[in-house]
Parts: C-alpha cells; sequence; structure tokens
C-alpha cells in the first residue's frame, strides 16, 4: 500500500509536517478499513477513487485546525475521515450528473462500473460517513446533517437556472458556498472542535473553511475551462456541455462589447456538440472573463485570510495562510 498523499506547504517546519504525515497516516488507514468490504465487488467500487488518490484536502485542513488548538486526537482523526468519506460520496454522484468519464485520472466509477453502481456506493459512502460522526456525539452529527442538507441544495440549485430577478452571480456564489464552502468548513470546524479549541477559535476556523472552500470550487471551476486534463485528471469543459454558468461564463455573457457576440450565442447553444463545445471553450480561454474569474478567486483568498487575523502566530498558522495560495493558484 502506497503512502497516502499530503499536501505540500511552502514554509512549514519539518516538525508540523511530520505530524501532517502522520495523522494522513493515520486518517488513510482509518479510511481504507471503513472503505472495506466482504463482497469483493462492492470493496472495489466503494475504493475505486481512494485508490485513484487525490489531494486529501479536507482531511489535511481538519488536521490543521486541530493543531492551531490543542492537536490531533482520535476523534480528529475520525471527523477527518466523515468528511472525506461525505466528499467521496459526493464525487460518485457528481459524476453520475456529469456524466463524466474521467475522475482523478482514472475512469469515474460510473464509467468503469454503471450509473447505478455508482449512486449506490455514493449512498453507502454517505451512510459510512455518518456512521463514523455518529462515534462523535450528538453535535457532531448535527453539523453533519446541516452540512449534508447545504451539499445537496447546493447541489439542486446548481443544475437549476438564476432565477428572474435574482443576480447570476451572487446565485452562483451562494450555490459555491453551500456545495463546496459547506464541507470545508466542516472541516476545518471538526478540527477545531476536537481539537481543544475554544468556541471563538472554532469559529474563526470555520469562517475560514466556508471562505477556503468557496476560493477551491472557483478555482476547480476555472480549471475546468483553462486545463488541458492531464494536470487535473479532470475531462476539460464540463461544467460548458451541462450547461453550467460559472463565473467567467457569466462574465463573459454580462459583455457589451459586439466583438463577444459570437461566444454570448454559442454559451446560449446546446454545446453537447463537440465541435460548437470546443469552439466555446477556445473563445472562452482566451477571453477577459477568465482573468476576471481569476482576481475573484483571489479577492475570496484574501478573505479567508482575512478570517485568520484573530488567531495567535503558529505553524499551524503559517501553514493554514500557505493552503490559500495552493488552493487559489493550482492547475489541478
Amino acid at each position: 500500500m502506497s503512502a497516502p498523499q499530503v499536501l505540500s506547504l511552502p514554509g512549514v517546519s519539518p516538525t508540523l509536517a511530520a505530524a501532517l504525515a502522520d495523522g494522513m497516516g493515520r486518517v488513510d488507514a482509518l479510511l481504507r478499513s471503513t472503505i472495506d468490504h466482504d463482497d469483493p465487488y462492492v470493496a472495489a467500487a466503494s475504493g475505486h477513487l481512494l485508490a485513484a488518490g487525490g489531494k486529501r484536502f479536507r482531511p489535511t485542513l481538519t488536521l490543521l485546525a486541530a493543531q492551531v488548538c490543542r492537536g490531533v486526537t482520535e476523534e480528529v482523526i475520525a471527523a477527518a475521515v466523515g468528511v472525506e468519506l461525505t466528499h467521496l460520496a459526493s464525487l460518485y454522484h457528481d459524476d453520475v450528473m456529469d456524466e463524466a468519464t474521467v475522475r482523478r485520472g482514472v475512469p469515474s466509477v460510473n464509467t468503469a462500473y454503471d450509473n447505478t453502481t455508482a449512486i449506490l456506493v455514493g449512498d453507502l459512502l454517505f451512510g459510512k460517513a455518518s456512521e463514523i460522526v455518529a462515534g462523535l456525539g450528538a453535535e457532531a452529527v448535527l453539523i453533519q446533517a446541516q452540512t449534508f442538507v447545504r451539499l445537496c441544495y447546493g447541489q439542486i440549485r446548481d443544475t437549476r437556472p438564476c432565477p428572474p430577478q435574482v443576480d447570476p452571480i451572487d446565485y452562483y456564489l451562494g450555490v459555491l458556498a453551500d456545495k463546496t464552502g459547506a464541507l470545508v468548513a466542516t472541516a476545518a470546524h471538526y478540527g477545531a472542535m476536537f481539537g481543544g479549541g475554544s468556541p471563538e477559535t472554532v469559529e474563526v476556523l470555520r469562517v475560514y473553511g466556508e471562505r477556503l472552500g468557496m476560493a477551491f470550487q472557483l478555482a476547480d471551476d476555472i480549471i475546468d475551462i483553462a486545463s488541458d486534463g492531464s494536470a487535473s485528471g479532470k475531462t476539460p469543459g464540463t461544467d460548458l456541455r451541462e450547461g453550467v454558468d460559472t463565473l467567467a461564463v457569466l462574465f463573459a455573457k454580462a459583455s457589451t462589447d459586439p466583438a463577444d457576440a459570437r461566444l454570448q450565442a454559442l454559451l446560449r447553444s446546446d454545446l453537447t456538440d463537440d465541435d460548437l463545445h470546443d469552439e466555446a471553450l477556445a473563445l472562452l480561454r482566451a477571453h477577459p472573463a477568465l482573468e476576471r474569474a481569476r482576481a475573484h478567486t483571489r479577492d475570496v483568498g484574501a478573505q479567508a485570510l482575512d478570517a485568520l487575523a484573530g488567531l495567535a502566530d503558529s505553524d499551524a498558522k503559517t501553514a493554514l495562510v500557505a493552503l490559500i495560495d495552493q488552493v487559489v493558484d493550482r492547475v489541478g
């Protein structure tokens, strides 16, 4: 079994780096044992994405939030696993909805198996996450339930057009806060909560996590446009093909420049056609709207940084600051 991947954070001390590596090893071991199943088919399908790797972004945040407080406990490890299982389960469902073919550089579960398996195994992983969190007490269960409601609500709104009389940018950012920000906020919340943080510190880290999660999703949406797929392990232009208006698309649609007429016409058309999709993707990659979306992503990252202002300086805080830059500037 290969060692679990640990995010590389510039400026992190050797002591903290070693603690993170140790914590991630414990998280990975519990993840694997939780996902394992007596039925080989269920075990293979459940572990499909876990075996493909991944950044382990959310459990890393849980560990760092705990380090800001009194340190990593068994409860912190369990909470990190609960968050990562919830994330993995959501990916299984996302790939069915998006009709994706690739995830983390390997065939998506719906492609490697089928849609029914992907949906049911996603449900199984949600159940496993709830089982882990149930061992952490009633407050943790409530947080998990509220997070799950927000995930689902955000995803529902993500698949529907912005209602009339609602600002599309505000609508989009609200969707991001629910479908991605909520779970990242919970990752930080759990780490601080089970790491012995004060209520004030728990709230600081929860707010930081939500803003970081929004920056993460904004960056992810940019990657969907700008990446060729080799770095991200995902099929480029999936959002365009599905008709999802991410920030760069919204900026392009709002343009009053006559030179943008062709791109705007394409963005209103059926982009399941490969030729139209490729043309729209190429035009969007070259459009100033993409840089505007990058600038907004950096602004949200700055808001995450502002949330940390009340924390005392520490190696863990330095790592949380470095994590913002890594999230905002990532390419995969």
